[in-house]
């Protein structure tokens, strides 16, 4: 199934069962899930981190454990994950929609969690897709209609819907972060930065519900608007 030999796959499926044991533990609270939309925290939250992420690309998994931490820390702050994975990554689409069938049965964030925890395994399998049902089984899904899910429509277009309004943000690459609405410069992408720049927000009214659109890197500058945070380039990808 991989190139990983009996012994060490044995081990690392033992591994992935306890961290997802561990992930049964709520890390924040649990925002409204609907039409694909996942968040943690209070729904009046004052400040609003919207990422727009890949479950193959590294620097999405780094940020995974310490924006966790973050929606425990601030009481006042709403994480949404949205889809976008990327063509360059073999297995993105396949882990999107699978986090998107466990979401339909209550388990998109303990999916979300295991999937970045178990980036280094399942993104080198030569059959991804016995991995991520052995994962909806750790995490008590129904199998049977895990696998129905995760080749449905339904799920097809939560995570469509997600690239697509992505890309009307400008959004080209991972991860994409958007706090109150203003993208964040990808200098500024390290846990450190994010905290600070989610300390910053505190202090500051939430804007209107529109993120303003991304730049890449080789689009012109534009002036900031009146009534828009000035956007910033999207992410290096990896």
């Amino acid at each position: 199934m991989t190139t990983l030999s009996a012994a060490t796959w044995l081990y690392r499926t033992k591994m992935a069962a306890a961290a997802a044991q561990a992930l049964k533990k709520p890390t924040a609270e649990k925002g409204e899930e609907r039409e694909g939309v996942h968040t943690l925290g209070p729904a009046d939250a004052s400040v609003v981190l919207e990422e727009f992420g890949d479950f193959q690309c590294p620097p999405c998994g780094m940020l995974a454990e310490p924006l966790n931490e973050m929606a425990k820390e601030f009481p006042k702050l709403r994480v949404v994950f949205k889809n976008f994975p990327l063509v360059m990554h073999q297995h993105a689409m396949e882990a999107a929609h699978a986090a998107e069938a466990a979401g339909l049965q209550g388990h998109f964030w303990e999916m979300h969690d295991l999937l970045y925890r178990e980036q280094s395994v399942w993104s080198k399998a030569a059959d991804v897709r016995e991995l991520f049902v052995s994962y909806a089984a750790m995490l008590k899904c129904n199998t049977m209609r895990f696998k129905k899910d995760i080749d449905s429509e339904e799920v097809a277009k939560r995570v469509s819907d997600d690239q697509e309004e992505g890309k009307k943000l400008g959004v080209t690459n991972t991860p994409t972060i958007f706090i109150n609405n203003e993208a964040v410069p990808p200098p500024r992408l390290s846990p450190a930065d994010l905290h600070e720049a989610i300390e910053e927000a505190m202090k500051n009214p939430r804007p209107p519900a529109t993120p303003a659109p991304a730049a890449s890197a080789s689009a012109s500058p534009t002036a900031p608007s009146a009534t828009s945070p000035t956007p910033a380039p999207s992410a290096t990808i990896q």
